[in-house]
């Protein structure tokens, strides 16, 4: 059940969390759910982009987030998804950024619920046994949340999706930049706590502001999964190298940093071979010793030689902290 791993999740990242990303999370966590970037429904079904399904096996379980508003468009975009093999399909109802109200869908879509309704509903139908998610805000705007946020999970469920993430802050579509939205609004942990107790029928994960594995096993207290993201990306072995064990009761012993750097080498030298850049895979390792000595002479290396013609594991061994 791919719901038991949505206890700790690393959240869809637009420009982060690709394949290589992935992959390398994986390496740390064998049990936390794992999404790609946002991809369009649009760009699926009209542009054909089937490349930005792909992903390594070794990712699983792993789940795809869609965007989009148009039902019968995010049907035909989970067929595709589903014959890829994803475990979960989640539909984008948080994103603030301009592309995506102008394409309307991600947070503004938290002003239409009903028409997410119709979404969730096609995309059930297409998705045939793999789980259909949401993540939401908890309001954009002048929207009350704790009016809108119950009533948007009340017609999620009566829709009949049992797992959704909401990001706990409010989105502010005028005047924010994408940016500012992940910091600026503030964080309303205890409203999303009452929606647990409100709907404990649903599977409620929390997103928003957690920093630490310490913080993951806090809020599980009052939730039934935690969604992680920036830190899962600046600090991703403080998220996820102790996971499986603390989070999901897993015996086995972490790989070490190190451990973890040498189970790439296989992967980097099959992306270059296969024409790819060094530099498209460590870009996402650059946190990997965040806070540890010899942090920052890894992250030079690798910043300014991974790019270079002819760059290959050699150099990241040589980045290695002694």
């Amino acid at each position: 059940m791919i719901e038991k791993n949505a206890k700790l999740s690393v959240a869809p990242m637009m420009d982060w969390t690709d394949r290589h990303c992935r992959y390398f999370h994986r390496l740390m966590s064998r049990e936390a759910l794992l999404y790609t970037e946002m991809v369009t429904a649009p760009a699926l079904v009209r542009g054909g982009a089937l490349h930005l399904l792909g992903y390594n096996p070794e990712e699983h379980p792993v789940a795809v987030q869609l965007g989009g508003s148009e039902p019968v468009e995010l049907a035909e975009a989970t067929k595709l998804c589903v014959a890829e093999g994803y475990d979960e399909v989640n539909l984008n109802v948080g994103c603030p950024s301009d592309r995506v109200q102008s394409g309307c869908f991600g947070a503004v879509l938290m002003k239409s619920p009903d028409l997410v309704a119709e979404c969730v509903t096609a995309i059930q139908a297409a998705a045939g046994d793999v789980p259909v998610t949401v993540k939401c805000r908890i309001g954009v705007d002048d929207q009350e949340p704790s009016e809108v946020l119950p009533a948007f999970l009340a017609k999620m469920r009566d829709a009949g999706v049992t797992r959704i993430t909401v990001h706990a802050r409010k989105a502010w579509l005028e005047g924010l930049s994408p940016k500012e939205n992940r910091d600026i609004p503030p964080l309303d942990y205890a409203l999303v706590h009452e929606m647990k107790q409100a709907f404990p029928e649903l599977h409620l994960s929390i997103n928003g502001g957690v920093q630490s594995l310490d913080a993951v096993e806090e809020e599980l207290m009052h939730m039934d999964g935690v969604m992680v993201g920036r830190a899962a990306y600046h600090q991703p072995y403080d998220i996820l190298g102790a996971a499986d064990q603390r989070v999901f009761g897993r015996d086995a012993d972490p790989l070490s940093r190190h451990d973890v750097v040498l189970a790439m080498e296989d992967y980097i030298g099959r992306h270059i071979a296969a024409g790819g850049k060094l530099a498209q895979v460590t870009r996402h390792m650059l946190g990997l010793f965040a806070g540890q000595p010899g942090a920052r002479r890894w992250k030079r290396v690798l910043s300014e030689g991974a790019h270079k013609e002819g760059a290959g594991f050699d150099l990241v061994r040589e980045a290695l902290p002694r």
